[in-house]
């Protein structure tokens, strides 16, 4: 996949795409897009020492501690822009999963992005690494997706935007989104 793109397209495209760490992880059902003129996004106001790999190669990773408490795991696309992964359907490496997560529910091991870095091992150590040789992998999806979109969560700057993209009917999504009317 080239992700020097925009961050909405590619936000949508991964959906259904399986991302693994050290052999453990599943299939992406839920992502958020943002791009550098976007008042949400860590880029906004240019590059820092926290944010410097967004503004680094496309298609490697930004990882970044939300409230001081969770680790996030973003792909960045070009400069400045970055996909978070908010949710996955795990697939691989399920005890690994709940060792470090306790013995929850598959449903809720990395439904949202701080259980899902967690689930998988992620840390800062991850940042600035490519997402496509190891120790990360991204397997193709399978088929057609149903994508459903809409406004971005857990955020207070232009939450207006459509940004968040999700595999229809995935009982593993962080939040569900709004019913079409």
């Amino acid at each position: 996949m080239d992700f020097a793109r925009s961050a909405v397209d590619i936000a949508e495209e991964l959906i259904g795409v399986g991302l693994y760490l050290d052999g453990v992880g599943g299939v992406i059902v839920e992502t958020e897009a943002y791009e550098p003129d976007d008042p949400a996004s860590h880029s906004f106001r240019g590059p820092t020492q926290r944010n410097s790999a967004m503004f680094g190669p496309a298609g490697h990773v930004y990882v970044y501690r939300s409230y001081g408490i969770h680790w996030c795991l973003n792909i960045v696309c070009r400069s400045g822009s970055a996909v978070l992964i908010r949710a996955l359907a795990p697939t691989r490496g399920l005890e690994r999963m709940q060792a470090r997560r306790g013995a929850v529910d598959a449903r809720l091991l990395c439904s949202g992005p701080g259980r899902l870095a967690q689930a998988l091992g992620v840390d800062l150590s991850h940042n600035g690494l490519a997402v496509n040789v190891p120790p990360f992998e991204l397997t193709s999806a399978s088929g057609l997706q149903s994508i459903v979109s809409g406004p971005r969560i857990g955020i207070t700057k232009a939450v207006d935007q459509p940004w968040r993209f999700g595999l229809l009917g995935s009982k593993f999504l962080s939040k569900p989104f709004p019913r079409l009317p």
